[in-house]
């Protein structure tokens, strides 16, 4: 595991996803506060996995450049409550 991966692992991250279908199939997920995070999965299920190796790579430019990320989109202290939305697809309807 390199630093980057073990700085996310520390890390908690609340962003921004828009995910659009696309018409081949499949999602395209991107972020209004990240423009350079750009991943996608075959399903939602898929592209929100590829979210983590997407801003891992975001995380890792930044570094590079020597740049900040954007405020407020590291969470400070992860010891108290946490505001999160999130997708929750749903595989069966009940009647």
């Amino acid at each position: 595991m390199n630093s980057i991966e073990e700085n996310l692992q520390k890390m908690l991250y609340k962003i921004p996803l828009l995910l659009s279908p696309q018409p081949e199939g499949g999602f395209t997920v991107t972020s209004p506060l990240l423009p350079e995070l750009l991943t996608e999965g075959d399903t939602v299920e898929e592209a929100l996995a590829n979210v983590q190796d997407a801003l891992a790579a975001v995380v890792e430019i930044y570094e590079d450049l020597g740049r900040a990320l954007p405020l407020n989109l590291c969470v400070a202290d992860a010891n108290h409550s946490l505001w999160l939305e999130t997708l929750v697809v749903e595989r069966n309807k009940c009647n």
